[in-house]
């Protein structure tokens, strides 16, 4: 029996965005599955709940079979091994996204040699587009909803201060 190509798409998506929305979509063809699970980053101080960014993904994912929403509190490297998954999936935006990157898939690599990272350049329209501008723009009260896919929509004094 064949081993299902199995990827993981790590991230916090606080808030899921178009450009998330969109390595997902079109990093379907490659992989049987694609698990889009939400780390929890130490070092990030999250907006909105575990269960709001996962019910936002679910909605946003839910036509597609072969995407599933998880989250996860450990090493991602760690993670795939417990889900079977031999990928990693990342968007990059940016020559200084691709350095962050890039440095994050040599020690998974280090940690796991049978995980490889795949890397896909966000489309040019998104790629001003990240979770941080998002929360940012929120912050001082302004639409966010030309970023953000059509199921998500956050209402004014939704973030967790």
């Amino acid at each position: 029996m064949k081993q299902m190509n199995i990827a993981i798409f790590p991230g916090s998506f606080d808030p899921v965005t178009k450009g998330h929305e969109s390595i997902v979509l079109r990093a379907l063809p490659m992989f049987d599955k694609i698990i889009v699970a939400i780390g929890e980053n130490t070092a990030k101080k999250t907006c909105f709940s575990l269960q709001q960014r996962k019910d936002w993904l679910e909605k946003v994912f839910k036509q597609y079979d072969n995407v599933e929403i998880d989250s996860f509190d450990c090493l991602t490297v760690d993670y795939c091994k417990k889900v079977g998954a031999s990928y990693i999936l990342r968007g990059v935006r940016n020559m200084v996204d691709y350095q962050y990157e890039a440095n994050i898939a040599r020690i998974n690599n280090e940690l796991s040699h049978d995980i490889e990272t795949v890397f896909l350049m966000t489309k040019p329209e998104e790629e001003i587009v990240s979770s941080s501008f998002i929360r940012e723009m929120l912050a001082f009260g302004k639409n966010v909803d030309k970023y953000l896919p059509q199921e998500v929509r956050i209402l004014k004094g939704l973030l967790n201060k």
